[in-house]
């Protein structure tokens, strides 16, 4: 039983000023006017999206989009001044502002205190939309309001250490609209993002990840992937056995710090002191035998997104629609990067496209596929990649560097899934996932802090044992990205030194927690189990090897 993935439309348009479509690329149904950027933002963001998605789908694939949004109202500018969601007092990072011009000192306070509540929301990062009303509707601002209402934003941002960038402006209907970034500055307490990098072997997942952390192109023989291999037979081979990981930090401007080193690239302790966002890509075998090395770090380093590689040339083949499917399975949202787009042919790069938008619209995926050609795309596509309903398709060549641009912003833009803030208030709990015994420091553990908060010198508990009980641990020592801390967080992986703890007594499956929990450790439990595919019977009596976390158990 294969994973059945379903439904619904194209593709964000490109508009003028935005990255040039490749040669190569198959023809994408787009917006006719200039406006496009606009109209899709006001598109997915608006309350009635799901209703004119449905006709569009209904209608045909492609048919003309503006037309379709004609048919939509009798007035097709309606379309254009379609309101934004409206805004959500409560939680979330993003901020509607229709002017900041001139505040008095009280207001300014209280402006600067509603932007360090956004700040919290998005672990360190903020949105505000400027020009646009608190019910969603894009007034727009003159340019003179727009640039004071820019300076003020800037000096809120500066109080609360932190940067800010305009991501685009565009046309609201008396104005212009800006989306703004806003970053604290680089500090211990980064903003960690996870993204799994899976798909089938050959497909570039090595390579791409050696161009985006090293700075450099590749050259075609895989000269880029032999930067992040780990083995000696993955060099000879050229194919990943184990799960590695590489980082790409941000600086509170959105650009990337990994190569702003004088003699190259930075070491990753020097990118993790310079970043305020890093993206921890975690780098997943893609050969079928290596499958059960794929599901556990699927599952066990809790990736935020997942990005699925599918080289132009082979198509969706092999583990492809496995790996797909694991995805689905474990509700991680999923972004398409098509690589060796500048050594394939254009009937077979159209047939490839055609072959993803199928597979993402069927009726067990039920995505909306969107080719993302412009900078717009990317920002409309990383504001709305969370809702689970939209999955961006990137199209770039590792060699020639096309389209890696788009990739990139998109990267620095991928909000945090989760609210680990309050995660990070409840007992602590890290699931272990490797072990190892380090010279001069003794027993190691590497993981995910899931819940809570761990300190140095702070006493645990860890297990289970073979006979199902948890010992007391004392943390000796913490680190994360190879930089020395004095504590992690929930949502940050880390390696931690215990004291008088020999590593023989430990496994990968354990966890460490809060004695404030009091775990007890179970061998009988009922279980609904999904099943997404098997090539044997499956019948009574039958033992199947169930992943959960970083635990893996015959059941």
């Amino acid at each position: 039983m294969e994973p059945r993935l379903h439904h619904s439309t194209e593709s964000l348009s490109s508009s003028s000023g935005g990255s040039p479509v490749p040669p190569s690329s198959p023809s994408v149904p787009s917006l006719s006017s200039s406006s496009s950027s606009t109209r899709v933002a006001s598109l997915i963001l608006s309350p009635s999206a799901e209703d004119i998605k449905a006709l569009i789908h209904a209608q045909g694939e492609d048919e003309d989009l503006a037309t379709l949004l004609a048919s939509a109202s009798k007035d097709p500018v309606d379309a254009i001044s379609e309101p934004f969601q409206p805004e959500n007092d409560t939680s979330g990072n993003v901020e509607y502002k229709l002017k900041l011009v001139n505040p008095t000192p009280s207001r300014l306070e209280h402006l600067t205190s509603q932007l360090k509540w956004r700040l919290g929301e998005g672990m360190g990062e903020a949105i505000y939309e400027v020009g646009v009303e608190d019910n969603g509707a894009p007034t727009g601002l003159s340019e003179e309001d727009m640039k004071a209402s820019l300076a003020t934003l800037a000096i809120m941002a500066e109080k609360l250490s932190a940067d800010m960038s305009i991501l685009r402006d565009r046309e609201g209907t008396h104005g212009k609209v800006a989306e703004v970034l806003i970053r604290r500055f680089a500090r211990e307490d980064f903003l960690e993002v996870r993204v799994a990098v899976v798909g089938n072997v050959d497909s570039g997942k090595s390579t791409l990840l050696g161009v985006l952390t090293k700075g450099g192109l590749d050259n075609g023989r895989g000269l880029a992937r032999q930067q992040v291999f780990r083995h000696k037979h993955e060099i000879e081979t050229g194919r990943t056995s184990s799960i590695s990981q590489e980082i790409m930090g941000f600086d509170s401007k959105g650009k990337v710090v990994n190569y702003t080193g004088v003699h190259g690239g930075l070491a990753p302790q020097e990118v993790t002191e310079l970043s305020s966002k890093i993206i921890n890509f975690i780098d997943l075998a893609g050969h079928e035998k290596y499958l059960r090395t794929t599901l556990f770090g699927m599952t066990g380093h809790a990736p935020d997104f997942a990005m699925l590689m599918i080289g132009a040339n082979m198509g969706v083949v092999g583990m492809t629609k496995e790996h797909l499917g694991i995805t689905l399975a474990l509700r991680v949202p999923v972004f398409v990067v098509v690589t060796k787009i500048d050594m394939c042919p254009e009937n077979v790069l159209k047939e490839t496209m055609s072959q993803i938008k199928k597979i993402l619209k069927s009726p067990g995926s039920r995505k909306i596929p969107v080719v993302i050609r412009s900078e717009d795309d990317v920002v409309v596509a990383a504001r709305n990649f969370t809702s689970e309903r939209i999955a961006p398709i990137f199209c770039v060549s590792n060699v020639t560097g096309m389209h890696l641009d788009l990739l990139r912003t998109f990267m620095n833009l991928l909000p945090a899934r989760k609210n680990w803030e309050d995660l990070a208030t409840q007992p602590t709990q890290f699931n272990i996932d490797a072990t190892w015994t380090v010279q001069g420091v003794g027993t190691v553990i590497s993981g995910t802090v899931m819940t809570g908060t761990i300190s140095a010198n702070e006493s645990f508990l860890i297990g289970p044992d073979h006979a199902g009980e948890f010992l007391p641990v004392t943390v000796k020592s913490i680190h994360t990205k190879r930089l020395p801390v004095k504590q992690v967080h929930a949502g940050q992986t880390a390696s931690l030194a215990l004291k008088k703890v020999k590593r023989s007594s430990l496994r990968k499956g354990m966890c460490l927690v809060s004695s404030a929990l009091k775990p007890v450790a179970v061998r009988e439990f009922e279980a609904e189990v999904l099943v997404l595919y098997h090539s044997t019977t499956i019948q009574k009596g039958y033992e199947a090897v169930v992943p959960f976390g970083t635990t893996q158990q015959c059941a």
